[in-house]
């Protein structure tokens, strides 16, 4: 929890921030992060600091980031899963809040009458909220805030002005992010091109600006899946489509923002699949997360991992990266081939999977046509 030290990797690396989702957490989670920060106060070096997170965890970094209030509290970040652009604007971001409270029947609440409201009637009214609010396009509405305060503009155009330009990055998603939400987007296992071409229908207009014709757009994303050797169901299809549009593409945004403003990156993709379930699962969300903690032999976890031997050699092999950035900036060691930095030209990546490749700008062919359509 926030505010202990622990250990990660055999090394001592650092006090975790408090992870804070959903209304119960985003209400004052710049401030609590910010004190988090201190890590003085845990016997910590104030001169040598990483924050790390994924998924949500990732998005707190990226605000960071962008936060003037937190500049020279952390040297390096590490964000998994998520970048720069996951904030609302002040404008969203009232409006997700006056819903939430109208659904609380709080119209004029203050944040200490607030905290006095019981957590199930919180989670209420934050379900309703959610479902009413998150669709394909925006999967999250509940968000760091571009407050004008704590956070006075998005973070990729922070980083872009230099902001971060003197904090060392590493930054990184799953191959198959969208699988995880499968349960949220209604349909999509088992679906037809038919109910492909549909999708693509719904969402194309509200994102990209010169986008083709729903069935071309069906076609040419196909065909760029192909060209890297991935299935080409619709169901693979689409969810390579919204694992582009929504992790890897914001990723590489954030990384070539970072070096084009004179700052320094590392950037990869965590690839390994489960056996049994290499084609629902994938390399989903938060696959990744038992790698960096060494969980793969946790009961939870080992229905996904199995024994083998594999999994526990990628763990280790990931932690050690992680330890080495968090402590030196760079995630390089002896079990990994050489991991050029991140450049915008080349985008060398470290794919970690079975056997781990650094490759150059991996996913290309998907996220230029996105490019092009936008």
């Amino acid at each position: 929890g926030p505010g202990h030290a622990e250990h990660f990797a055999g090394h001592r690396v650092g006090v975790p921030l408090g992870r804070q989702e959903g209304e119960l957490g985003f209400f004052h989670q710049g401030r609590d992060q910010f004190r988090d920060l201190r890590v003085e106060r845990f016997g910590g070096d104030p001169g040598n600091v990483t924050v790390a997170g994924q998924s949500a965890g990732a998005m707190s970094v990226g605000a960071l980031l962008g936060a003037p209030s937190a500049r020279g509290l952390f040297h390096r970040a590490i964000l998994q899963s998520a970048a720069g652009r996951h904030v609302l604007g002040r404008d969203e971001a009232d409006r997700v809040a006056d819903r939430f409270l109208h659904e609380l029947g709080k119209r004029n609440c203050t944040p200490s009458e607030l905290a006095e409201i019981p957590v199930a009637e919180i989670l209420r009214a934050q379900g309703l909220v959610n479902r009413e609010f998150m669709n394909a396009r925006d999967l999250m509405v509940m968000m760091p805030c571009v407050d004008g305060e704590l956070v006075t503009e998005s973070p990729l155009e922070a980083i872009k002005g230099g902001a971060a330009s003197e904090i060392e990055l590493m930054i990184g998603t799953t191959l198959d992010e969208w699988k995880l939400f499968t349960p949220v987007d209604t349909g999509l296992l088992g679906s037809s091109e038919s109910r492909l071409v549909a999708r693509f229908a719904d969402l194309l207009p509200e994102i990209a600006e010169n986008s083709p014709s729903p069935e071309q757009a069906a076609q040419s994303y196909r065909e760029a899946v192909r060209e890297r050797g991935g299935r080409t169901t619709p169901f693979e299809v689409w969810s390579a489509f919204q694992s582009m549009r929504v992790f890897h593409r914001p990723s590489v945004e954030l990384a070539d923002a970072q070096v084009r403003a004179g700052g320094r990156a590392h950037s990869y993709l965590f690839a390994w699949k489960p056996a049994a379930f290499s084609q629902t699962l994938g390399a989903c969300h938060a696959m990744d997360l038992p790698f960096v903690f060494g969980r793969t032999s946790d009961p939870l976890t080992r229905a996904l991992t199995g024994f083998a031997f594999s999994a526990r050699r990628l763990s280790s092999r990931m932690q050690a990266a992680w330890a080495s950035f968090s402590h030196g900036g760079s995630p390089c060691h002896d079990e990994l081939p050489e991991w050029d930095s991140y450049d915008s030209a080349t985008r060398p990546t470290m794919v970690f999977d079975r056997e781990c490749t650094l490759a150059d700008s991996p996913l290309a062919a998907e996220r230029e046509l996105i490019d092009a359509w936008s």
